[in-house]
């Protein structure tokens, strides 16, 4: 996969940084550790997983010492076995000490997403089903845990309320009826917008079966009833499965027949993926 441009993350990491350094630095690297000492290190695995986040840990080392040299062995996506090493750094010790837990952190929390994300991939490979991620991620990071979950095999689902039209309960609501939304909606998004519906019920399904939608999202349904909603749909939306998806039941929500399933948990509640700077190569 490729990296994100250095100038779309480098404020995060930039500002990750200046939270752990605080108002002095290390100290205690800068009572340790002379200030020329030169340290060589690798980032290896604890634990088997997905890789994702590699450009926003060098990106922490960069910045703390831009002669750092890094020989990286793998890239965001690559599957990576415990004790495995995934890189080597030599540069300044103090610098890359002070880098370390930010470096590791991004490392570690971008992996668990993907890692997580590939579990879920994994599960429904049988069917020909997407599995999606949703909004629900960590507040500034959207951008880097979308992209962990594209290096875990999944795909993105909306970045923000920008990029499509998503009527859900609240919005009928206000709207009066499935059908004022959509029918106000159509009128006034441009030709280049999606519309995606989201339904509870077969009842509002068969209002919806007519409607000038893209996407009817399926929320909250057993397996029986996502498989009647697929057979009426027919071809006519793009489905989507969404709410209470675990990796105990992605499997038979898949076997339904939709064409989607979102997850929430693959950003908001992904185990990390531990990783370790160990001193030497």
């Amino acid at each position: 996969m490729k990296s994100f441009p250095t100038f779309m993350i480098e404020p995060l990491v930039r500002d990750a940084l200046k939270e752990d350094l605080g108002r002095a630095g290390d100290i205690t690297s800068q009572l340790l550790v002379p200030k020329e000492a030169v340290l060589k290190a690798s980032i290896r695995a604890r634990q088997e997983g997905v890789l994702a986040g590699f450009d926003a840990a060098c990106l922490a080392f960069k910045l703390m010492d831009p002669d750092i040299l890094i020989e990286s062995h793998k890239k965001d996506g690559d599957k990576v076995a415990r004790g495995e090493p995934m890189a080597f750094f030599s540069g300044n010790a103090r610098a890359m000490l002070a880098a370390e837990r930010t470096a590791l952190n991004f490392l570690s929390h971008l992996s668990g997403i993907a890692t997580l994300t590939s579990r879920y991939v994994q599960a429904v490979k049988p069917f020909n089903t997407r599995l999606c991620c949703t909004r629900k991620t960590t507040p500034l990071l959207r951008a880097m845990e979308k992209k962990a979950v594209l290096a875990g095999g999944g795909h993105n689902h909306r970045f923000g309320l920008d990029d499509a039209v998503l009527i859900k309960d609240n919005h009928v609501a206000i709207a009066g009826s499935l059908r004022d939304a959509v029918t106000r909606v159509r009128e006034g998004a441009g030709h280049m917008v999606k519309i995606a519906l989201e339904v509870d019920t077969i009842g509002q399904l068969y209002e919806a079966l007519d409607l000038p939608v893209d996407v009817v999202m399926l929320d909250n349904m057993t397996v029986d009833l996502l498989c009647e909603a697929v057979a009426l749909i027919a071809g006519r939306f793009v489905t989507e499965a969404s709410g209470g998806v675990t990796l105990d039941n992605v499997k038979e929500i898949a076997s339904s027949g939709v064409n989607c399933i979102s997850v929430g948990a693959l950003t908001h509640s992904a185990p990390i993926l531990d990783f370790g700077l160990d001193h030497g190569i």
